[in-house]
Protein backbone atom coordinates (compact mmCIF):
# COMPACT_ATOMS: atom_id res chain seq x y z
CA UNK A 1 0.00 0.00 0.00
CA UNK A 2 1.48 3.21 -1.09
CA UNK A 3 1.71 6.15 1.72
CA UNK A 4 -0.85 9.01 1.52
CA UNK A 5 0.65 12.10 0.79
CA UNK A 6 -0.43 15.91 1.15
CA UNK A 7 -1.06 16.42 -2.27
CA UNK A 8 -3.15 13.09 -2.37
CA UNK A 9 -5.55 14.70 0.02
CA UNK A 10 -5.16 18.08 -1.29
CA UNK A 11 -6.04 16.63 -4.57
CA UNK A 12 -9.05 14.34 -3.10
CA UNK A 13 -12.64 14.59 -4.19
CA UNK A 14 -15.05 15.35 -1.48
CA UNK A 15 -18.01 12.84 -0.74
CA UNK A 16 -21.45 13.72 -3.01
CA UNK A 17 -25.01 13.39 -1.95
CA UNK A 18 -27.96 13.40 -3.49
CA UNK A 19 -30.97 15.48 -2.16
CA UNK A 20 -34.12 14.34 -1.45
CA UNK A 21 -35.54 16.83 0.45
CA UNK A 22 -39.08 17.80 0.01
CA UNK A 23 -39.29 21.86 0.05
CA UNK A 24 -41.67 24.66 -0.46
CA UNK A 25 -40.42 27.51 -2.89
CA UNK A 26 -41.14 30.82 -4.61
CA UNK A 27 -38.99 32.12 -7.74
CA UNK A 28 -38.00 35.46 -6.58
CA UNK A 29 -39.31 38.36 -9.22
CA UNK A 30 -38.34 41.31 -6.85
CA UNK A 31 -36.88 42.50 -3.68
CA UNK A 32 -36.95 45.06 -1.55
CA UNK A 33 -34.55 45.46 1.43
CA UNK A 34 -36.34 47.73 4.20
CA UNK A 35 -34.74 48.67 7.85
CA UNK A 36 -36.13 45.78 9.76
CA UNK A 37 -36.13 43.03 6.82
CA UNK A 38 -37.40 43.03 3.35
CA UNK A 39 -40.20 42.37 1.17
CA UNK A 40 -40.37 39.43 -1.97
CA UNK A 41 -42.55 39.93 -4.89
CA UNK A 42 -42.79 36.56 -6.42
CA UNK A 43 -42.71 35.71 -9.88
CA UNK A 44 -45.96 34.44 -10.21
CA UNK A 45 -48.34 36.62 -10.29
CA UNK A 46 -50.92 34.34 -8.15
CA UNK A 47 -48.99 34.85 -5.00
CA UNK A 48 -48.59 38.52 -3.02
CA UNK A 49 -45.36 39.98 -1.75
CA UNK A 50 -44.79 38.91 1.88
CA UNK A 51 -42.49 40.32 4.23
CA UNK A 52 -39.21 38.81 5.22
CA UNK A 53 -37.01 39.17 8.38
CA UNK A 54 -33.67 40.67 9.10
CA UNK A 55 -32.22 37.50 9.71
CA UNK A 56 -33.28 36.19 6.41
CA UNK A 57 -32.22 39.23 4.57
CA UNK A 58 -28.28 38.18 5.69
CA UNK A 59 -28.67 35.47 4.26
CA UNK A 60 -29.85 36.20 0.62
CA UNK A 61 -26.85 36.80 -1.63
CA UNK A 62 -28.20 37.10 -4.74
CA UNK A 63 -26.81 39.50 -7.74
CA UNK A 64 -29.21 41.39 -10.02
CA UNK A 65 -28.50 38.63 -12.74
CA UNK A 66 -30.32 36.24 -10.64
CA UNK A 67 -32.47 37.21 -7.66
CA UNK A 68 -33.32 33.31 -6.78
CA UNK A 69 -35.39 31.18 -4.99
CA UNK A 70 -37.16 32.04 -1.36
CA UNK A 71 -37.01 28.37 0.25
CA UNK A 72 -38.95 26.85 3.30
CA UNK A 73 -38.05 23.69 4.51
CA UNK A 74 -40.13 21.24 6.40
CA UNK A 75 -38.49 22.57 9.86
CA UNK A 76 -39.50 26.04 8.76
CA UNK A 77 -35.76 26.97 7.66
CA UNK A 78 -36.56 29.48 5.76
CA UNK A 79 -33.84 29.98 2.90
CA UNK A 80 -32.65 31.34 -0.30
CA UNK A 81 -30.73 29.37 -2.84
CA UNK A 82 -29.47 30.41 -6.35
CA UNK A 83 -32.18 29.44 -9.37
CA UNK A 84 -29.25 27.31 -11.02
CA UNK A 85 -28.56 25.03 -8.20
CA UNK A 86 -32.08 25.09 -7.15
CA UNK A 87 -33.83 24.18 -10.13
CA UNK A 88 -30.53 21.42 -11.24
CA UNK A 89 -31.80 20.05 -7.75
CA UNK A 90 -35.46 20.19 -7.40
CA UNK A 91 -38.20 18.46 -9.57
CA UNK A 92 -41.66 19.98 -8.78
CA UNK A 93 -44.18 17.98 -7.27
CA UNK A 94 -47.36 20.14 -6.97
CA UNK A 95 -48.24 23.74 -7.76
CA UNK A 96 -49.52 24.41 -4.69
CA UNK A 97 -53.21 24.85 -3.65
CA UNK A 98 -55.48 27.32 -1.72
CA UNK A 99 -56.01 24.05 1.18
CA UNK A 100 -53.87 22.06 2.54
CA UNK A 101 -57.03 18.78 1.81
CA UNK A 102 -55.80 19.61 -2.09
CA UNK A 103 -51.94 19.41 -1.65
CA UNK A 104 -50.20 16.58 -3.11
CA UNK A 105 -47.72 16.40 0.05
CA UNK A 106 -47.78 14.82 3.36
CA UNK A 107 -46.82 18.45 5.32
CA UNK A 108 -48.19 21.34 5.96
CA UNK A 109 -47.34 24.10 4.01
CA UNK A 110 -45.49 26.91 5.32
CA UNK A 111 -47.61 29.67 6.90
Amino acid sequence: MMPTTDADLANKEMPRYECHKKVWALKIAAFDIETDGGTITPADPSYLPFPVDAEWVTRYKSDHDDLGYYVVYDDGYKSWSPSDAFEKGYTLIDQGSPTTADADVDEEPPK
